[in-house]
């Protein structure tokens, strides 16, 4: 028995025992080491992109500062100052450019102003909102664009949320404050092109070959914005910051839709840079992203809630809607510039022309220009 025991011992202590198998935890860490860059590249496509800063208080802070003084100093003014007659100086169309990117078109533009015009260099002004944060900076491009067309007060600005409804008020308070002679006010972007010439919008603004007559029988004119109440994707508009968030402010019935830019008198831009109300509501964060742009909600609800009246309910911007792509609007390209087209945007079924149209690509300014006397500017 000893010896077996023993033989047996000996013969164990000869084959020592098998390793124990690797931890599964090793290849899993391996991989996960190889496959993180390709989760770094892929995170950004797949996950929805972080939700933008909220409005800084100081920001709020400044831009109320620069509504008040626009309020009351038009509160302030001689309000025979606001009538258009002949006794005071011919009224001007302020032109507001909101953009985060150069003005590509700024040479179109340039031919549209036409500052050589004497009879028509002091019937605009101009001016820029330049998101202050991108990069390369944006530049003023000279001409009618010079430096201090530029306002100071601009900010960052994000696509879909009340940013841009700061933007446009701060360009509608510093036009008004600027020149008392602004009674119309109309936001443009650096993707808009003119489809007439000025004189002709002007004219038509103002209904010029009705002056007289316009002035015998006090007739009010209106602002141009498009005003949309039955639409299939409103109540999701409407509720996009959360169910009953706008009441009691904004009740579903008075819930307005409508493009992002607009023709406005002086009265209604002072009412725009007057408002806290409404404000308070549509700058809140919204929790539905893909129903919620807060700039083509704020401006119809506002004026349709405060003077319906005094709109004619469509804007003078011609957007094509028909094959737009999350969110936006079709881009016209350079094989599809054509008179023909300029002929079709400004078509309207309303009253008036469309006076301008978007949204095209940069390197469309080239057979823009090539037409630009011939049929764009000859009406």
């Amino acid at each position: 028995m000893m010896t077996s025991s023993s033989s047996s011992s000996s013969s164990s202590s000869s084959h020592p025992p098998p390793p124990p198998p690797p931890s599964p935890l090793i290849p899993t860490t391996i991989l996960l080491l190889l496959c993180l860059p390709t989760l770094f590249y892929l995170a950004p496509h797949i996950l929805p992109p972080p939700p933008p800063p909220p409005i800084s208080f100081p920001d709020e802070l400044q831009d109320l500062s620069l509504f008040r003084r626009a309020t009351a100093a038009e509160t302030h003014r001689n309000p025979s100052k606001s009538r258009l007659g002949s006794t005071n100086s011919k009224p001007k169309i302020a032109f507001l450019f909101l953009t985060n990117s150069n003005l590509h078109f700024y040479p179109l533009w340039e031919r549209f102003f036409n500052p050589n015009n004497r009879s028509s260099r002091h019937l605009y002004t101009i001016y820029v909102h330049a998101d202050p944060t991108v990069n390369p900076k944006i530049t003023a491009p000279g001409g009618v664009f010079s430096d201090d067309r530029f306002i100071t007060t601009a900010k960052k600005t994000h696509r879909g949320t009340a940013t841009l409804i700061a933007a446009a008020r701060r360009l509608l308070a510093t036009a008004i404050l600027d020149d008392p002679a602004n009674q119309f006010f109309t936001l443009i972007s650096q993707h808009c092109v003119p489809l007439h010439s000025f004189s002709y919008f002007y004219d038509t603004l103002f209904e010029v070959k009705q002056h007289q007559v316009a002035e015998l029988r006090g007739l009010k004119y209106k602002s141009f914005i498009q005003i949309v109440k039955d639409d299939p994707y409103i109540w999701d508009r409407y509720n996009a910051r959360g169910k009953n968030v706008m009441v009691p402010e904004v009740p579903f019935d008075r819930f307005r839709m409508g493009s992002q830019f607009f023709t406005l008198t002086r009265k209604h831009a002072v009412l725009v840079v007057k408002d806290r109300r409404l404000w308070k509501k549509f700058r809140l964060d919204c929790l539905k992203p893909n129903s919620c742009y807060p700039e083509e909600h704020y401006f119809p609800t506002l004026l349709s809630m405060g003077d319906p009246d005094g709109c004619s309910g469509f804007t003078l911007t011609r957007v094509n809607w028909t094959d737009s792509v999350d969110g936006h609007p079709h881009t016209y390209y350079p094989n599809e510039v054509s008179k023909e087209l300029i002929y079709e945007l400004r078509r309207s079924n309303h009253t008036m022309e469309y006076m301008f149209g978007r949204k095209f690509s940069p390197d469309c300014l080239q057979p823009l220009m090539d037409m630009a006397d011939e049929v764009i500017f000859r009406d």
